[in-house]
């Protein structure tokens, strides 16, 4: 983590309160994933054109996330099954900001996502009632749902000098349920957030120059099947052959 961290100081820094013109809660995203090996020479080539959130003197900020579902997994199959109008449910603690929310995140039939918070105290491993009523009206229906797993990285967040656009790069990934663990620490997934989609993000431009395309993945459903084997996921083969080649380098 030290090495990625230094790898940051070639960004100039903003700070959270100037991020308030790209929180971006109504967005189009555009993922990536790659090995964390060429992490530097990315950051080199992307440096004259983006910012970096700083918080307290830091540049790497830890996130904590508790995934609930339903006792069928119907959000980790709605993906897998690619419903569109799908849903899922965390609580999510943003451990530097000290601020902590419980998140519904909804990709609607158009390919946005749509994301609606509610301040919390803290993560819990249950619903309280108005939490509950909460969800359902997001959701429109009710569903009695669970806590089934916790997934916590390090993010770097930065934002284009120009552009309407935000650039998160998730690391050292890892996650857990009652039963076992795992992590991707040497996989490094990114994702651009804009307003409506555009090729002219000067990201999306070098990680084509180097070979870096965008693919679509989910922390949660790939977190899932590395947690437990028995949920169907012969959609994302392709996508674990992927992932598994990236670990080995």
């Amino acid at each position: 983590m030290n090495l990625i961290s230094k790898y940051t100081s070639i960004f100039s820094p903003i700070s959270l309160k100037q991020m308030d013109g790209v929180k971006l809660m109504n967005r189009t995203d555009t993922k990536f994933t790659f090995s964390i090996s060429v992490l530097s020479e990315l950051f080199q080539k992307i440096g004259p054109f983006y910012d970096v959130l700083e918080i307290d003197n830091k540049r790497i900020h830890e996130y904590k996330s508790l995934y609930f579902d339903t006792k069928n997994r119907k959000f980790y199959y709605d993906h897998h099954n690619q419903r569109v109008n799908r849903h899922k449910v965390r609580f999510r603690e943003y451990v530097d900001s000290g601020l902590t929310f419980l998140e519904v995140k909804r990709k609607n039939n158009k390919g946005k996502t749509i994301k609606k918070r509610l301040k919390v105290k803290d993560i819990t491993t249950s619903i309280k009632s108005d939490q509950q009523d909460y969800i359902n009206k997001i959701i429109g229906q009710k569903l009695d749902i669970f806590p089934v797993q916790w997934i916590n990285f390090s993010r770097i967040t930065l934002v284009h000098k120009v552009l309407k656009e935000r650039l998160t790069l998730d690391v050292n990934l890892n996650f857990n349920d009652e039963k076992s663990s795992g992590d991707l620490s040497k996989i490094i997934i990114a994702e651009v957030k804009q307003e409506r989609m555009s090729r002219s993000s000067d990201f999306i431009r070098i990680a084509k120059d180097m070979r870096i395309y965008p693919m679509r993945i989910s922390k949660y459903c790939f977190s899932a099947i590395e947690l437990d084997g028995s949920l169907k996921n012969n959609r994302f083969k392709e996508k674990n052959i992927f992932l598994n080649k990236l670990k080995q380098k």
